[in-house]
């Protein structure tokens, strides 16, 4: 688990010349370990502004928004981290996404 300061070390190269969609990823699954959920939302929303067609940063959005009950918009960022892993041939993304995508589209029992 990361601690706070590791949090800040990785925020402090956010505008410089490392920043991307992969330091984003890494910074919203170091605020995943704290229960941050909505920062590491918006820094995986960020992550895909640098890379629309990142397939792990849509599989980790959808499966967070899950988490938290907003199945609507997990369903569209599973369609979105389909559609991206098609694009990028990353088949292993693209089968999870879409047992992921199923799952949520069965109604409940």
């Amino acid at each position: 688990m990361m601690d706070g300061d590791a949090i800040a070390r990785l925020r402090a190269m956010c505008g410089g010349p490392r920043d991307g969609a992969l330091l984003r990823v890494s910074i919203a699954n170091a605020l995943l370990a704290h229960n941050e959920t909505a920062a590491a939302i918006s820094e995986l929303r960020c992550a895909l502004q640098f890379d629309a067609d990142y397939s792990a940063a849509w599989k980790l959005l959808g499966k967070t928004l899950a988490e938290c009950g907003e199945s609507a918009g997990a369903m569209d960022a599973y369609r979105n981290g389909i559609a991206a892993a098609n694009k990028r041939g990353d088949k292993q993304a693209y089968k999870e996404m879409a047992v992921f995508l199923k799952r949520l589209q069965k109604p409940p029992v």
